[in-house]
């Protein structure tokens, strides 16, 4: 602006320099110039000056709305002392288990004279533990589960993160841990081992020995039975003494809504009310995308069970997702499930209410979204179909009129042995859901808002996504097959989400087709490299996340890139009945993509045999392709005996084409998981 003006001003002077005679007429034609330019400047510098100071005021903003506020919000230790709490149990929890026996750790503490809160790790600030020991008798637990191969859960990875970095001084923190983790996978409660180490580490003092809960056993009896350990051990480490009082305590109290607007009444939604009407990304596991499905077909030619291939379109929802990815869904438990239960307790399912937490200081105001219906909740927000863990059997027994039904499940909730072999069979192994025992039970009826409170958060059910986005950036395909199976009491059970899925037939308004989900981020990728060869092992639905992977490497072979070698491991139990994506998988291999394909039929012949039987069959191209090839191997499916059988397979492998020792051989195909070059994605 400057140069601009004295460019201007300059050029006005400058030029064709006048006559004597003019000399008179210049000054007084300079002076009026002068006095234009110097009002101008000034205007100018006035407009550029409050300007500048209305900037300058912008960045002051955000001081005066502190930025201390949330993080205050965020301090456990301010909301404890607040409250008169001297527990704090941390749950990291996926499925809700761990936040469940959290929750049940902080109610037992009243009995000790103590005070108990749950609390989610992602709302608070965890470099507080250090003030910890500012609150007299204070203990800090945690209950945390473990996800896919030794991953911590989606709310506690910021603590995970924070404990790696932390060089914090946790002398003052005394506390214990909880672990939930299943034996059949390879990283068997990776969480819980870490958290208990590192904490120690950074100076905290354990109180109790670390709880190792195995899923893939009986996760309820290792909690009780490390719970009725810990008590004892907390009790003589603060010198208190339990009162003995192990009412019944409700977290929430019932308030009927006889006057309500509908539009202000959940229906089914996960967070926003009436998102599921007016959709807005980002979707995730509070809002999740209702997606149409476009294709439901059956895989399977015969036999008994039901697989099916399912696409959902994502059209417009600006989600992403890449090869490997899991695609979680929110079902819906089946009507007449919920019908029953409403006519055993005599309720009417219609209902609105709302379950309001009796705390009024807790993050958590209501079990699910309220004010909402029985019906609803029974539908979308509860699970009805799993066998209830003792604790509900134990709040329940109350509303027994009968004295043996009562003290049946009272005995079932306890620690003693035989209470715990009853719940075990009775329970357990017989499947007995909420439903079942209340059939069972006729004398029990207990009020449906306690129920309600009690039963567990119905879960998502994640899939690996079948598709890859290189080929399907629109839509994410599902390869499923349906649960069904008779239980020792003779009734049929069914898996809620395959068996809601088999439902959702495309329809022309496609009202009934919709299917509420998000994506969940996985570590199973291909390599970076499309030339690196992939060796893929995946016997049953376990094809999944390799329909995908095959897509991908087709996808890039077109756009010229250099595709290494592709060899799946597929297995199912009849070449003529479940050989799933048979038609896809020969055109992909007639194509030249699929450059290695051995299927494995288990039942066509007096011998089973299994992919494992073909690895060893193949073992020398295997080693070859690993060993010189640098081959990434993926392995999708049952981690209970598939996946472990085809680990030792390897084991065996690179120890004779190796020459090594098993001990060496187990090494090197640990470091193969270290680096990234054997994955798994693995259930049970």
């Amino acid at each position: 602006m400057w140069s601009a003006l004295s460019i201007m001003r300059d050029a006005s002077m400058g030029p064709n320099i006048s006559p004597p005679e003019s000399t008179a007429q210049q000054d007084s034609l300079f002076s009026m110039t002068d006095v234009f330019l110097i009002s101008l400047i000034t205007g100018l510098l006035t407009y550029w000056l409050f300007f500048r100071k209305k900037k300058e005021e912008v960045p002051d903003l955000p001081k005066m709305q502190t930025v201390a506020a949330p993080v205050r919000d965020s301090s456990f230790i301010e909301k404890m002392k607040k409250t008169g709490r001297n527990i704090v149990v941390f749950y990291g929890s996926q499925t809700g288990t761990a936040e469940e026996f959290a929750n049940r750790l902080s109610k037992d503490a009243h009995r000790y004279g103590l005070r108990g809160m749950a609390a989610d790790p992602e709302e608070y600030d965890l470099s507080d533990l250090s003030r910890l020991s500012e609150i007299d008798k204070s203990l800090a637990v945690f209950c945390m589960a473990t996800y896919g191969e030794g991953d911590p859960t989606d709310n506690a990875q910021d603590f995970y993160d924070w404990l790696q970095e932390a060089d914090a001084d946790l002398s003052g923190l005394r506390f214990a841990v909880f672990g939930l983790g299943n034996k059949t996978y390879e990283h068997f409660n990776a969480m819980g081992k870490y958290v208990d180490k590192r904490l120690e580490e950074l100076g905290a003092q354990r109180i109790f020995e670390l709880g190792l809960g195995d899923d893939d056993g009986n996760l309820e009896e290792d909690f009780i039975t490390w719970r009725e350990q810990f008590w004892p051990a907390v009790c003589e480490h603060f010198g208190v003494e339990a009162t003995g009082e192990e009412s019944s305590i409700r977290q929430y109290e019932l308030v009927v809504h006889t006057d309500v607007n509908m539009n202000k009444v959940y229906t089914g939604e996960m967070g926003r009310l009436k998102s599921y009407e007016n959709q807005k990304p980002p979707f995730d596991a509070k809002n999740p995308f209702l997606a149409q499905v476009t294709e439901n077909r059956k895989l399977n030619k015969g036999g008994e069970r039901h697989l099916m291939h399912l696409e959902l379109d994502i059209s417009n929802s600006k989600i992403r997702y890449e090869s490997g990815d899991h695609v979680a869904v929110y079902p819906a438990n089946d009507s007449s499930l919920v019908n029953q239960i409403g006519e055993i307790l005599g309720t009417n399912l219609d209902t609105i209410m709302s379950l309001n937490n009796l705390d009024e200081e807790s993050n958590k105001k209501h079990p699910f979204p309220c004010p909402t219906s029985y019906r609803t909740a029974l539908t979308y927000y509860l699970d009805i179909t799993n066998p209830p863990r003792t604790n509900v059997l134990y709040e329940l027994a109350q509303y027994a009129t009968d004295p043996s039904e009562q003290e049946r499940l009272r005995k079932m909730a306890s620690s003693a042995p035989e209470g715990k072999a009853l719940y075990l069979s009775w329970v357990v192994e017989a499947r007995r859901n909420i439903l079942a025992i209340l059939q069972d039970m006729p004398s029990l009826c207990p009020p449906i808002d306690h129920l309600c409170e009690l039963l567990p958060r119905l879960q998502a059910r994640y899939y690996s996504i079948a598709s890859s986005s290189k080929v399907h950036p629109n839509s994410i395909h599902i390869c499923a097959v349906t649960v069904e199976y008779e239980t020792k009491t003779g009734r049929v059970n069914k898996g809620v989400a395959t068996n809601w899925l088999k439902g959702k037939v495309p329809t022309d308004n496609g009202s009934s087709s919709l299917v509420p989900m998000y994506v969940r981020k996985s570590q199973f990728r291909l390599p970076f490299k499309p030339s690196t060869p992939v060796i893929m092992i995946g016997p049953g639905t376990g094809i999944a996340p390799f329909m995908g992977f095959i897509q991908e490497r087709a996808w890039l072979k077109q756009q010229g890139k250099e595709v290494g070698e592709t060899v799946l491991y597929y297995g199912c139990r009849r070449e003529h009945e479940d050989y799933l994506y048979r038609e896809e998988l020969s055109r992909f291999q007639q194509d030249g993509v699929l450059t290695q394909l051995h299927v494995a039929f288990s039942r066509d012949q007096a011998e089973k045999v299994y992919v494992q039987h073909l690895l060893k069959k193949n073992k020398e191209n295997i080693w070859k392709l690993v060993h010189e090839g640098s081959a990434h191997i993926y392995v999708c499916g049952d981690a209970r005996n598939m996946a472990r059988d085809v680990q030792n397979t390897f084991y065996e492998i690179v120890a004779e084409f190796g020459n090594m020792r098993q001990p060496q051989a187990t090494d090197y195909v640990k470091k193969l998981m270290t680096k990234g070059r054997y994955s798994l994605d693995v259930w049970s």
